[in-house]
């Protein structure tokens, strides 16, 4: 199943600004409520919807971060991604996606299908912690994405994790024939 809009508006609890609703934002702003009111994180560390661009053989390609949390000096710290099945098929992908990210890796990755979420780091994919008590608290995440650096990776590397996350993206068959929306 893909994102579609549900052809209303609602207000972004990240931002304040008007959105169009999808089948997926009310996971997505849960997620964002739970980071800022539970985990305290600040509002302007989260970036919602957060899209990385990339060219695999010479084609335009982007994937969506659901929320990229930011460290204070703009160093990504981690990745959070909703998945809409079983959280371990997406863990891939999610991770090709943070170790894409230019000018550094995202070192964490949060996986979640809102009943389960693992969090994973990039650099060796291994998962550290489930649940949703495993989403650190603002104050221990820049400890925790020390404790797991993921350092930019070569060119030949970075080719081939744009090219699984291309693969992945596409093994959900066409599009819903256009109608899916960010």
């Amino acid at each position: 199943m893909h994102e579609v809009s549900l052809n209303r508006v609602i207000t972004d609890y990240l931002t304040g600004r008007e959105i169009m609703d999808t089948t997926y934002e009310d996971l997505r702003q849960a997620l964002a409520r739970m980071l800022v009111e539970d985990r305290k994180y600040p509002r302007e560390s989260i970036r919602p919807k957060y899209e990385l661009f990339y060219e695999v053989a010479g084609e335009s390609q982007s994937a969506v971060v659901d929320l990229a949390v930011f460290g204070p000096a703009g160093e990504p710290l981690l990745a959070l991604f909703f998945c809409p099945g079983e959280v371990g098929t997406f863990v891939r992908e999610s991770v090709a996606a943070a170790r894409i990210h230019l000018p550094a890796p995202f070192p964490l990755v949060a996986v979640t299908d809102s009943m389960e979420l693992v969090l994973v780091e990039s650099r060796t994919g291994d998962c550290i912690a489930d649940g949703f008590h495993a989403v650190p608290l603002w104050r221990d995440l820049p400890v925790l994405a020390g404790e797991h650096p993921c350092p930019p990776l070569g060119e030949e590397r970075l080719l081939k994790e744009r090219r699984i996350l291309t693969a992945s993206s596409g093994l959900g068959g066409p599009c819903c024939g256009g109608e899916c929306s960010l």
